[in-house]
């Protein structure tokens, strides 16, 4: 079993910035691709970005393209998303993900993802 822990969430005005962190616990977490995904009310849960098991390779979704940055600190079982100009459209809750999968490609499927978060509540006002 792995927790995962989301903070960081918050009011944040248009244009600026926020860092979600998402504390894992339980097995190996250098061993899992971390995700984050997020839905807003009414919408269906919708892929944000991924980080690789090596580093290596992120992704990110079209929307959040040069916005949005995620990384890990594998020593300190974390995965973060630095999230800058900020839009209202941005607004949900945020879920971190973590997959034990190996071999599918990247980025993967919700469904793909093993273990969820609780989220954290992201509100960005025009």
């Amino acid at each position: 079993q792995v927790q995962l822990v989301e903070s960081g969430g918050g009011l944040v005005q248009a244009g600026g910035s926020l860092r979600l962190s998402c504390a894992a616990s339980g097995r190996t977490f250098s061993n899992y691709i971390m995700g984050w995904f997020r839905q807003a009310p009414g919408k269906e849960r919708e892929f944000v970005s991924s980080i690789s098991v090596a580093v290596t390779s992120t992704y990110y979704a079209d929307s959040v393209k040069g916005r949005f940055t995620i990384s890990r600190d594998n020593a300190k079982n974390t995965v973060y998303l630095q999230m800058n100009s900020l839009k209202p459209e941005d607004t949900a809750v945020y879920y971190c993900a973590a997959a034990g999968v190996i071999g599918l490609p990247e980025p993967l499927y919700s469904y793909e993802y093993d273990y969820w978060g609780q989220g954290t509540q992201v509100t960005v006002s025009s």
